[in-house]
Parts: structure tokens; sequence; C-alpha cells
């Protein structure tokens, strides 16, 4: 069905990359967000961390609106311990957006509803009869003495319901894997021990319904093998109710320059098709040759031919300063780039490394200021400052 070659991100993009980050004459400044104040940002749940968000979709892929407020999802854990922890206790969580005001509707499903230990990211869409499928990451196995690394993907179908003014999913929601690697152009990802940048992917669903044909796609990011071990790479589907997800060949590969690339997703703009990840600044190789930041391919249709976003791929990178601050963006069809809060720079560098008391008081895990993108063909740009009503 994709019968256009994957699109590669190579060592060659990488040195544009370090090439426009060592200029003196503003050529970074297009992709450098501005540097946050952690002090004024309020956290959206006082006793929880919350990251990775993503807007309940209507169809046509706006922002899904329910009683005059917009539904989004997050994952959620306690505010406790070292913040890197929090994968391991990870939930879906729901949420209520009122202009500037958010409401924690709490956990999206029932407890031991999903077939994981725990629920990690992935996206949702509202259909035509009411009903909403979310598709979300299964980590682990439901019971399990300890946490796995096994990912598939999960749908979740369920009606929304209206309970005193508050919203909610219906906790009878059918859950059912809908997709898992098939060890052939995708590696498995059932790896018993690992951690951040250490395991392979077969995570964060990202939904989308082509306008040219109507037909609903999956963006999954996985992994596929590179020498001795594996590299990151946008998995696609095709779906229908009638026949399930059928993989088909990779959209993008990363031809060995990073481990793992996450939450990939489609965004219409024009006549042009852009493709978003984000990446982490640890898993690229060799270490130091790339930005945690958001990057992106441009193409006519959504099968390619893909070309990389300002030369190099990159769209959105944290400031010097704190090279840490933001991570995990989502891009909206009206180019509002939404992201969680992430470290402050820790004393000695690492907040991975750092113990569980100065990492907590160095995290965010709460929503990120809002960016909102200029896109112009193979060129972005982040417009400073964000227009009136944004985010």
């Amino acid at each position: 069905m994709n019968g256009e070659p994957a699109a590669r991100w190579t060592r060659r993009h990488l040195d544009l990359l370090a090439a426009s980050a060592g200029s003196t004459d503003g050529a970074g400044s297009a992709t450098t967000a501005p540097l946050i104040d952690f002090a004024v940002q309020p956290r959206v749940l006082p006793h929880h961390d919350i990251w990775d968000l993503w807007p309940i979709q209507d169809e046509d892929g706006s922002t899904s609106v329910v009683a005059g407020r917009e539904l989004w999802m997050a994952l959620s854990a306690p505010a406790a311990g070292h913040p890197e922890e929090r994968h391991d206790r990870a939930r879906i969580r729901l949420l209520a957006k009122d202009g500037d005001r958010w409401t924690d509707l709490g956990d999206a499903f029932a407890d031991g509803a999903s077939p994981g230990s725990r629920e990690w990211s992935g996206s949702a869409v509202r259909r035509a009869d009411g009903t909403v499928s979310v598709f979300y990451t299964a980590a682990g196995r439901r019971g399990e003495a300890r946490p796995t690394f096994a990912q598939c993907v999960v749908e979740a179908r369920g009606g929304l319901v209206s309970d005193g003014g508050d919203i909610r999913l219906d906790p009878r929601a059918e859950h059912r894997e809908v997709l898992r690697s098939d060890g052939r152009m995708y590696l498995p990802a059932d790896e018993i021990d690992g951690g951040p940048g250490q395991i392979r992917a077969f995570r964060d669903p990202g939904w989308f319904r082509d306008p040219a044909d109507g037909q609903e796609y999956l963006l999954v990011a996985a992994s596929v093998a590179c020498d001795d071990g594996f590299m990151g790479a946008v998995a696609l589907a095709t779906g229908s109710r009638a026949d399930g997800w059928s993989l088909q060949p990779p959209l993008l590969v990363v031809d060995g320059v990073h481990h793992e690339i996450e939450r990939p997703h489609v965004v219409v703009h024009g006549s042009s098709y852009y493709l978003f990840f984000s990446a982490q600044r640890y898993g690229f190789h060799p270490p130091g040759s790339g930005f945690t930041g958001l990057y992106g391919f441009v193409a006519p249709t959504l099968m390619g031919p893909y070309t990389p976003l300002n030369g190099s791929g990159l769209v959105v990178r944290n400031p010097s300063e704190q090279i840490d601050q933001a991570y995990a963006w989502v891009v909206l069809p009206d180019r509002q780039v939404v992201g969680f809060l992430n470290y402050r720079p820790v004393a000695g560098g690492d907040p991975w490394q750092a113990g569980a008391a100065e990492a907590r008081a160095c995290f965010g895990g709460t929503i990120a200021p809002v960016l909102e993108l200029a896109l112009d063909g193979a060129r972005t740009s982040i417009v400073t400052p964000a227009r009136e009503g944004a985010r």
C-alpha cells in the first residue's frame, strides 16, 4: 500500500543541525523555544504529575468540545519519589478545558480495565455516534509482580457519560488489543528489563484520518533493526471496523542516529502533510549530537515523499539555559504546540541520574506554556508571542 520508500533521518541532517546551532546569525532562533520560568507555571493537578497531553479529537481533527469545554487526556501519576518512576505508575487522566481553566475529571478508565500494568501515551477520537475511541499503549501485563516493558496498542471504545456536570468515559468501555509489532518489519517490544532509551518501542499510537481518501490510520513509534541494536521508526497501520488494523511499511526510519522517537502524529496544513515526532537528547548517536526537541518532515501526501523540515528536521528545541525544560509536544491543526514541563537544570547535570529529592525539586510535571508554529512549505518558525486567544 505504501509505495514510497521510507524517509530517512540521517547523520547528514544532524550535521546541518550542529551547523545551525553554532551559527551567530540567528539561524537557530526560529526553532528555539522561549525560556520558561517554572516558578510561575501553575500545576493542573496539585498532587499528581501530568505529562504527554493529547486532545480528544473530532473526526475532522479539531478538538472535541462537550458542554462548552474542550476534552483532553494526559498521563498522570502521584507526585512522589523520583519523577522517572512515574512511568511505572502511569494512568490516563481525563481533563476538561474552559479558556485557561483546567478541570480534573479523574482516571479515564476503571482500575484493572487495561490489559497492561500501566497506561502509556496515545490519542483519541470522538466518533459520529458519540462514542470515543481511545488508542493507547498497554505497557507490561495486568497483574505482573514488577513492571515489564512489553507494549501493544489497545483501543478502548465507549460513550461519554455526564454526571452532575462532570464528564467521564463509560467505565464499561471495551478494551481490545488492535496492534502489536509483527517481528518482521518492526522489532518486538517485549523486554522484561529496561529504562528510558534502552527499550524497543511499539507505542504512542496517533490517530489520523486522511482528508484525501477518508481512510483511518495509526502512526506508532516503533523500532527496526540497526547493526546489532535497534533504531527508531514511525510505523503506519491502516484500519477499518470491519477488517481491523493492518501494519504497513514505515513512513520514517531513523538511520542510526537515535534509539527512539516518540509521539508521531500528522497535521495537514494547506496542501502539505506535516509528520511530527519528539526525541530526547540522550538518545542521539553520538551523544550530544542532537537536542531534546520536536522534529518533523513534510510531504505532498501521507505516503510521501518526505523532506526534513528546516533542512535538519528540527522544529522546536529547548533553550541552552534549560535543555530539558519541556518535552512530548503535540502539534494541533491550528498550529498550537502543547507539551509538558519537564526539568529545570539539576546541579551536576543529568536529572535522570540525580537523587529522588533533587530531581523532584526540579521537575515540572504540568502543562508547559503553549507555542505556536508558522508553517511555510519545508520551513517552520516559532511565533513569538503566540497570537491572542492561544491556549
